[in-house]
C-alpha cells in the first residue's frame, strides 16, 4: 500500500532474510497478487484490491484484541449496524473501570476535559445526580452544547431538576433534544474526546466506559450521536413539567 518495494527495502521492513522470504514472494505472484519489474515488487490491481478490503478487518481487529475482555461482554446492538462494521476505525481506547470505593463517581478523565471543550455533545440513557450539575456548568460557560436525553431520564430530570433543565432549554448555546425509544448506551462526544458507556449483554450498566483522545474515534462517536440526534424530538423552549 505504501508504494513499490525490492528486494533489500522488503526485507528490511519484515526482518527476514531472503530464504524465508521468496517463497512467499512466489506464492503472491503466482496467485498474481504482486508484480515484479527490474528486481522491484508492487501489488497488483488485483492485489490492491484484497488489501483495500483486507485493511478495516485487520484493524478491526485490532481495536478488539486491545480490550478483548470489554467488547466481548458488551451489548453492541445501540451502534447502528453501519458503524459497528466500522469499529475499526476506532484508535487508541482505554477501558474505564472504578475500584469499589469509586464505584459512583465520574471519571476525573471525563469532567475535567468536559469543561475545557468548545463543543459537547452528550446523549444519555440513564441518570446521575452529578449529571444536572455538570450540564448545567457547561450551557453557563458558553459552550456549544447538544444534548439527548431518553425519555425516562428526561422525565426524571424534569422532576428532579426543572429549572437547570429550562435554563438550558432557553439558552441560545443549548439544543435539548428527547429520543422516544430507550438505548442502552450513554455517549458524550467532545473536540477533544470521545466517551463511551456500553451496557453489557444483560442489559445492565456495570460502571466500564471506554474513553479515548483520538481523532479517528471522535469524527466515529460524532456520526453515532448525530444518527441518534435524526430520530430525536427537539424540545427547546417549551418545557411543561414533563414529556
Amino acid at each position: 500500500m505504501e508504494g513499490p518495494r525490492d528486494i533489500e527495502q522488503i526485507k528490511k521492513a519484515l526482518n527476514v532474510t531472503s530464504k524465508s522470504m521468496m517463497p512467499q514472494i512466489k506464492i503472491l505472484m503466482d496467485h498474481n497478487l504482486i508484480q515484479e519489474e527490474d528486481r522491484v515488487y508492487s501489488l497488483s490491481n488485483i492485489g490492491k484490491i484484497i488489501v483495500d478490503n483486507m485493511n478495516p478487518l485487520l484493524n478491526t481487529i485490532e481495536v478488539i484484541e486491545e480490550n478483548p475482555e470489554y467488547w466481548a461482554t458488551r451489548d453492541l446492538s445501540p451502534i447502528p449496524a453501519e458503524f459497528r462494521q466500522k469499529l475499526g476505525e476506532l484508535g487508541d481506547c482505554m477501558v474505564i473501570e472504578p475500584d469499589i470505593n469509586h464505584l459512583f463517581d465520574l471519571p476525573e478523565e471525563f469532567t475535567e476535559n468536559l469543561g475545557k471543550s468548545d463543543k459537547v455533545k452528550t446523549m444519555l440513557s440513564y441518570f446521575h445526580p452529578l449529571y444536572p450539575r455538570i450540564y448545567h456548568d457547561i450551557q453557563k460557560k458558553g459552550i456549544k452544547l447538544d444534548l439527548i436525553f431518553t425519555e425516562k431520564v428526561y422525565n426524571r430530570m424534569i422532576e428532579e431538576c426543572y429549572e437547570k433543565i429550562n435554563d438550558m432549554a432557553n439558552a441560545q448555546n443549548t439544543n435539548l433534544y428527547v429520543l422516544r425509544n430507550g438505548i442502552g448506551t450513554t455517549i458524550t462526544v467532545t473536540d477533544m474526546f470521545i466517551y463511551l458507556c456500553l451496557f453489557n449483554k444483560n442489559g445492565i450498566y456495570d460502571h466500564k466506559k471506554i474513553m479515548s483522545f483520538d481523532d479517528t474515534t471522535i469524527l466515529w462517536g460524532e456520526r453515532i450521536f448525530d444518527h441518534y440526534k435524526s430520530k430525536a424530538e427537539l424540545i427547546n423552549k417549551r418545557l411543561k413539567g414533563g414529556v
